[in-house]
């Protein structure tokens, strides 16, 4: 989404900047960008397909390719069943306009129930939220950052992110025009992150307990008379059931087990209520917790009574040229909710998914619709799911494996097959779903950089020439629907597909016009489009399945906080890191070892721990080794562990991640614990130990 210019010499990239004039970024340049070349140029990258052997992978040809990943999956569906083929999607997916596109054949050919992403470990409970109260599933509220005068972050880093569901490009710049202009930013967050550090104020919060803090200042809100719906009263239903969940919880309730003083909880709670314009905004430490799907409901019930969703300064939804919302509902597709539950564990479907901390259980265990294949595209879930170890072996029982990725990693390493695709600079580059998240309505169109070569394909091609084998080997009308599936998408491709959605959008506009605007088109600030947006014009602000949960929150007030030498472990998202792939490139990992154990000082000290030791932090499911970093940005009782590291594995082809391999925050991480309405992974909360480790004592009395 970032506007940039890209210097080359023939095949090679000589350097990446950024580009002043797209409306958007308006000069920011995000360090991915700066990977571009990096990733373009890298000897590790895959070119060609490989084949698992008894000797390991060799470079086989594409059409060999595409039998043998065909054959596997449809001799399993044959034996098996449709849900005995399973299908993972990772991150990348949705900064791709070519693989988004194709996914609508490949997941209509597969037909299978047992759908997994990363939405689950990521933004499953911002969605499930947004199709409860708005009837779309895709249908998110933005902050207005541009124009608001108080910005309450909660469990969200967006400095280090960029924005995260809040495509927001310069971050620090306009978190500073907020209080240039007399405005207010307020974190609330276990540790004192990069946002905190430039925000106007930091409180610590224990873990997992966002939703206690936010019934309460909802409690202040409601009984000092300070809520003002205005105009949304007339289409929302059930802001009086708000004031009958939040009135047990009041700040001197919840104050002891947020870690918040009752005072700071009212004073909070009025700031918000009184400025002129203001917006609650959460994210992944919000998202993945125990009550995530209450804690992100509660902030878009903030935003709701304070009259501050559809208005300029507060929430507002994107008007994207290419509306997915509008696309998604015309084929009826704005989502679904518990329409069917996981074989072992029951918990719910979302979307057509389930919950990604199921799919190691779904391998293992043995009876009707067991997972016997797998497809994953662009995902790396042994690093990036709870208990990836677990993952890991549960991959080796598989009869089937087809990994669509350019990287030997620590999750294809367990492919039969490796399909590595083009990559983003030999692509078009059209970002469908970044649009609906922008706080500014822009678009831009980005045609290759650089021709492929001739023996490598596109992920669309690799998706399409999979979904139309895989039909062509099922029922009838599938195999009279494959060729003409193949010769449509083949004649329209990606291009022609989003040609299509901008002539219909909102804005009426083309790809002819995006490509004679190469900085991109400026679409206006985000305008209130309430009620006309929503699925039955009305907001339900609150649902059954939601204030049904209130009560399991409640016991968490009977919880002791911890027990006695029991940390709370939760992730740390870094500029430079916040994926797996970008650890493979010396410019993002140069400098000091940034995958260490964050520690507050008192609690090191009662420890007899110091800086730069080696330590052993254990859970339920595993243990790794990490050195120890101190620091009172951390509140005490907490230790914080980055995600995305981990390459250590044996067989992965990554030199500079190998080299720096650091450990998995997810071989620390349960799955078992997860937020039980939603059925998504709890990763914020972890209880932990921390000690020397005999390792560790050895070398510290060697030293």
């Amino acid at each position: 989404m970032c506007g940039i210019a890209i210097e080359t010499d023939g095949e090679r990239i000589l350097g990446v900047r950024a580009d002043r004039d797209d409306p958007l970024s308006r000069g920011h340049l995000c360090v991915k960008a700066h990977a571009l070349q990096d990733v373009h140029a890298d000897p590790d990258r895959l070119r060609r397909p490989l084949r698992r052997t008894a000797s390991g992978f060799e470079e086989i040809s594409w059409r060999e390719a595409f039998e043998l990943a065909a054959d596997g999956l449809t001799r399993v569906r044959r034996a098996h069943g449709r849900d005995a083929v399973a299908v993972y999607l990772g991150n990348p997916i949705t900064h791709n306009l070519g693989a988004m596109v194709s996914l609508v054949p490949l997941l209509a050919a597969l037909r299978t129930r047992s759908r997994f992403s990363a939405t689950s470990v990521d933004q499953l409970p911002r969605m499930l939220v947004s199709l409860l109260l708005y009837g779309h599933q895709l249908l998110i509220p933005i902050p207005d950052i541009d124009n608001t005068d108080f910005f309450l972050i909660i469990g969200a880093n967006p400095v280090a992110s960029n924005g995260s569901i809040m495509t927001a490009p310069g971050i620090p710049r306009r978190i500073r025009a907020i209080q240039e202009r007399g405005g207010q930013v307020v974190v609330v967050d276990p540790r004192r992150t990069e946002t905190a550090a430039i925000a106007s104020e930091h409180h610590f919060i224990r873990p997992g307990t966002d939703a206690l803090l936010l019934l309460a200042v909802l409690h202040v809100i409601f009984e000092e008379a300070l809520t003002r719906p205005d105009r949304l009263a007339r289409f929302t239903d059930g802001i009086e059931d708000i004031g009958r969940l939040a009135r047990p919880f009041s700040p001197d309730r919840v104050a002891a087990r947020t870690g918040l003083e009752a005072r700071v909880i009212r004073d909070l709670a009025r700031s918000f209520a009184l400025a002129p314009r203001a917006v609650a905004y959460g994210r992944v430490g919000i998202s993945t917790q125990e009550f995530g799907t209450l804690a992100t409901w509660l902030a878009d019930v903030l935003n709701v009574v304070t009259g501050n969703l559809d208005r300029p300064g507060g929430a507002l939804f994107a008007t994207p040229a290419a509306d997915v919302v509008a696309f998604t509902r015309w084929i009826r597709q704005s989502g679904s909710f518990a329409s069917y539950r996981s074989r072992v564990r029951g918990l719910p479907e979302f979307g057509g998914e389930l919950p990604a901390g199921v799919l190691a259980e779904e391998i293992e265990t043995e009876g009707a619709g067991q997972i016997r294949a797998l497809v994953t595209v662009a995902a790396n879930p042994a690093l990036s799911t709870p208990n990836g170890r677990r993952l890991e072996a549960a991959l080796d029982r598989l009869e089937h494996f087809v990994a669509v990725d350019f990287y030997l990693n620590e999750t294809t390493r367990h492919a039969d097959l490796i399909l590595p695709p083009t990559f983003g600079v030999e692509q078009d580059q059209y970002d469908l779903a970044y649009h609906l998240l922008a706080v500014r309505n822009t678009a831009k169109f980005a045609p290759p950089l650089f021709a492929r070569s001739v023996d490598a394909r596109h992920d669309w091609e690799i998706l399409l020439e999979l979904a139309v084998r895989y039909m062509a080997d099922s029922t009838v009308l599938e195999r009279i629907a494959a060729p003409v599936v193949r010769r449509v998408m083949t004649k329209l491709g990606p291009r022609g597909v989003l040609d299509l959605m901008l002539r219909a959008g909102p804005h009426r506009l083309s790809v002819g016009r995006l490509l004679r605007a190469p900085h991109g088109v400026d679409l206006g600030a985000l305008q209130p489009t309430l009620p006309k947006r929503l699925s039955g014009k009305r907001i339900l602000l609150a649902p059954t399945e939601f204030g049904a949960d209130i009560g399991r929150l409640e016991k968490m007030l009977e919880r002791p906080v911890a027990p006695a030498g029991i940390f709370q472990l939760i992730g740390r998202r870094q500029l430079r890191s916040n994926n797996s792939w970008m650890h493979n490139f010396e410019r993002l990992t140069s400098g000091a070892d940034r995958c260490t154990l964050l520690m507050h000082p008192d609690d090191a000290s009662a420890r007899g721990l110091t800086g730069g030791q080696r330590v052993r932090v254990t859970s339920r499911v595993g243990s790794v080794m990490v050195p120890l970093e101190i620091s009172d940005a951390i509140m005490p009782g907490v230790v914080s562990l980055p995600h995305g590291w981990g390459h250590d594995r044996p067989g992965v082809r990554l030199r500079v991640a190998t080299a720096h391999a650091g450990v998995s925050a997810n071989d620390l991480t349960d799955e078992s614990l997860v937020d039980a309405l939603a059925g998504t992974a709890s990763f914020s909360g972890v209880p932990v130990s921390v000690d020397l480790g005999a390792e560790a004592d050895r070398a510290t009395r060697m030293n």
